[in-house]
Parts: structure tokens; sequence; C-alpha cells
């Protein structure tokens, strides 16, 4: 006998369709799935048949083919354990196959029959609100599928809690969205950074305007304090928004549900460690990586030339283009990757060219080696470079109180407003037309910043650039127009040779 079944495979941050159909038939015992599975769908044969005796329930001494469709669509992880069971269950006449219509379900089985929660719960109640269907999922996973508007999410513990709810014996409670737990407030403050006026300035202006910031000081000038200090200044997500990063950490497995939907902008700070899969996304079975956890938040990567000349090179695309793209031999998976970078390195290999206290050991040559890890092109692609110089002890005693976060926050937010106003969308995404209409300059400004580009040297990109932070000086100021301070605090912010 035939039972169909249906689930979803997660192609990137995307949840399509697959048709699990079981058949149960004479003859010899075997089991076998087909439609391209990976090595942990394979082994679910074992799950599925351990799971269902585990239960109580009988398990056919005949022939099971288990076909996923599309058939030409590489299908990965434990996910279709659940449906998998539930198909052999209906084949032999033990759950209605009227009751499996109009389900999406997934789940992982343990050899018991308990549930485990599998990744993606978020992508899925999004197919299914879209196609009107309901959702059955280990109740691990039934809060998280929740958060969607419309998805009727049911969540079972077990194979026979699923069988029971299925069959009608025992229908399961309709899952309702948690209440989210407000998150601990853990934001740093900008008041506890003495003196770096130069620093929290530069930082001010790329969180408002979503530009890319690296910091260049010795060890202790308080350059990491400055970006840890950037989520108290970035203004909360809107849904559509925390949707959008949230099916993203869905998709990963890094949701728990109680959280709510992901309402503040993701910080991410991989070590310099992290592997090219680890920071790009992709791996033997494509999973995002931190550029795409960091979303529509911040990527700081800290010792900015330690990380890998690959995995840095690997960065200009998702800068450019807000996505990353990783292609297989079976499939092509793209993922999101609008985020900020915040990076800081120290200014030589020492770390202390340029300090007014400790003099630097390092060679002209060595100093000339360590900047050249970043290449031309990784640093066209940054917008502000500052100096971050540290500070000796009498100057941070004798240091005046800064700001706090909540004051320059608030610079931000109206700074926000006027862009969103304006174009809809930050500065740091004008392109094209939109940024020729939106950063129109006079005369003046505009002979002032042909000269500038022509004495630097200026690309292309750059000067979009340099356009595109002027606007953000100028909305900080409340002003208008862009003039030539704005131009000019623009201009001292581009990158120049790191190595003097």
């Amino acid at each position: 006998m035939l039972a169909r079944t249906t689930s979803v495979a997660l192609i990137g941050v995307n949840a399509v369709p697959v048709t699990v159909e079981v058949d149960v038939s004479p003859g010899l015992p075997a089991f076998a799935i087909v439609g391209l599975p990976d090595q942990a769908l394979s082994e679910a044969r074992e799950r599925v048949r351990a799971a269902v005796r585990n239960s109580g329930l009988p398990f056919p001494t005949a022939r099971i083919t288990v076909n996923l469709a599309p058939a030409d669509l590489r299908k990965e992880g434990p996910l279709f354990d659940l449906p998998i069971a539930l198909g052999v269950l209906a084949a032999q006449d033990l759950l209605p196959t009227s009751a499996l219509g109009g389900v999406l379900i997934a789940g992982e089985l343990a050899l018991d029959g308990s549930l485990r929660p599998v990744a993606g719960a978020v992508n899925l109640a999004l197919r299914a609100a879209e196609v009107g269907a309901d959702v059955l999922l280990p109740l691990a996973n039934a809060e998280e599928a929740a958060l969607i508007d419309g998805a009727r999410v049911y969540g079972a513990s077990t194979l026979r809690d699923a069988v029971a709810h299925l069959s009608g014996e025992a229908p399961l409670p309709l899952t309702t969205p948690p209440t989210p737990t407000p998150p601990e407030d853990t934001l740093l403050d900008l008041l506890d950074i003495k003196g770096q006026t130069a620093g929290k300035r530069a930082l001010e202006i790329a969180v408002a305007g979503g530009h890319n910031l690296l910091m260049v000081g010795s060890p202790g000038s308080g350059k990491t304090m400055l970006a840890r200090r950037a989520p108290g200044l970035l203004p909360p997500l809107t849904r559509a928004e925390a949707l959008d990063v949230t099916r993203i950490h869905s998709a990963a497995g890094l949701l728990s549900g109680r959280e709510g939907l992901l309402t503040t902008p993701p910080y991410r700070a991989p070590h310099h460690t992290v592997s090219d899969a680890g920071l790009i996304g992709g791996g033997s079975v494509p999973k995002p990586g931190e550029v795409s956890l960091a979303h529509r938040g911040v990527l700081f990567l800290d010792e900015f030339p330690e990380f890998s000349r690959k995995a840095l090179e690997t960065l200009r695309q998702p800068l450019e283009e807000g996505t990353v793209t990783i292609s297989r031999a079976r499939a092509t998976v793209q993922y999101p990757a609008r985020f900020q970078l915040l990076s800081a390195m120290n200014p030589c290999p020492c770390g202390y060219f340029g300090d007014a206290e400790r003099p630097c050991t390092c060679t002209p040559g060595e100093r000339a080696r360590y900047a050249g890890r970043l290449s031309g092109p990784l640093l066209d692609r940054i917008d502000l470079v500052v100096r971050v110089p540290r500070l000796t002890v009498d100057e941070l005693t004798r240091a005046a109180p800064g700001e706090p976060s909540a004051k320059v926050r608030g610079r931000v937010l109206r700074a926000r407003e006027r862009m969103l106003a304006r174009q809809g969308e930050r500065n740091a995404l004008l392109q094209g037309q939109a940024l020729q209409a939106h950063a129109r300059l006079g005369p003046g400004p505009e002979a002032f910043v042909r000269a500038a580009a022509r004495t630097l040297g200026l690309t292309g990109r750059s000067f979009d650039r340099v356009l595109r932070v002027a606007r953000t000086v100028a909305d900080l100021a409340g002003h208008p127009d862009i003039t030539e301070a704005h131009l000019a605090a623009a201009v001292s912010y581009r990158p120049r040779d790191l190595a003097t």
C-alpha cells in the first residue's frame, strides 16, 4: 500500500516542499530510501525501525520503499525521520492516509520513539503559512515555529503522540506563540570609555549610516571596547527585519523560540582562527556562516590581518552585494549577508608603532608585510578608518567623562529617521541614481571633493563611499545639504597607507 506525507528540505534559508512517498509491498524484507538522501538521511532506516518497535507499534516484515520527491533535489539531515515513520504506519492502515494531507511534518526520532528538535522550524512554518497547511513538529520546536503569524503548529513529544493526534484519538493542543523573555540588559555604555573622542565619533557615524569601520591602534587602546558598545547604539529591527534575521538563526539551529523574534540586531565576533566555512558559510552540509548570522547587524573582526587571506578576500562579495552564494555539485545555496563590518588591528606586528610610550621593534619591511595582509580591493570596501591611540595613565585620569550611549543613540535614531524618510534605506546602501539624487553637491562642495579625489587617487567605489559617509555626517548634524565640512570629515576617514 502507498502512503504520502509532506515535509520540507532546507535550501539556504528557504523551505522547499518534499513529498515523502512510502510503499509497503510483499517481498523479502528490505528498507530502501531513494531521492538523493545524504548519509544522515540514509541512516533514518535504523532510527525509524527501532523507534516504531519501541513505541509499541508494528513494523512490517515486507519490502519498504521510501521516495523523496523531487528526486533531483538533495535531501539532508534527520528531519525526515518522523514523516517516514508516519508514512510506514499509514501504509499499514494503522493511520488514516487522509490525516496526512494538509500537514507539513518534520522531526528526528530517537530509538525509544521520542522526538528530538531539528533546525529550520521557523522556515518550515513560513512555508506552511503560505500554503495554509498545519505543522507537526517535535515539542521542543513548537514554540519556535509558532512565532510565525498564521501558522497552526502542533508539538509532539513522541511518535505515539503524533500518531494519536493524526488519528484523532488524542488531539494535541494548538501551540500559542510564547511570551518573549525580556533579554538581559547586557548592553555596554560608551560612558565607560575615557577619551577616544575620534574613535567614538567614527563609531557613531558608522552605526548611523551602516558604514564599515576599521580601527587601528596599539594593544589596550580601546578598539574592542568601542566595538562592543556598537549594539547599544543600534535601533531595534522592524518586524520584517526581525523575521529575516530569525529565519537565518533558525536554519542554523540556534533558536529555542522562547526569546521570540530576534528584534535586537545581531552582534557576531568570531575569533581570527575561524575557518573559511565558519566565517562565510558552507561545509559539506551548507550552513550559514558568521556573515549571515550577522545579517542586519554587526560583524566584528578583531585582529583583522590575522584572519586567513582567503577568508578576508571572500568577504568582498557579501560586503558589496549583501549575499553569500555557495556552489556545490548538486545545488547552489544563497544566504543573506547584509551586515555592517567593524574591524580592529594593530599598527604593526609588535603593536606599538606610533605609540607615545613604548618603542616599536618592527622594521619598515615587517610593517609593510603586516599591512599588506589587507588587500587594496578589501580596504576599498571600508568606509572609515580611524586611529585609536593608546592613552597614558595621566591622560586616562584627567579625561573628562564622555557622552552616554543613550545620548549618542538618540542622534543615531534621528539620523536613521531622516534617511528612511528620504530614501527608505541606510546611506551605506545608496547606489547609482539614488546616490546621485540624495547626495547632490553644490558647486563649492563638488569642486572640493573633486580636488580631494585627485589628490588621494580615489577609485570610483571610494568616491561613492565618501559621498555616502558625507551624507551620514550631514544627517547626524540635521543638515539637509552636504557641505564642504561634511565632505572633509568623510575624506579624513578614507584608508591610507596603514604601514606609516
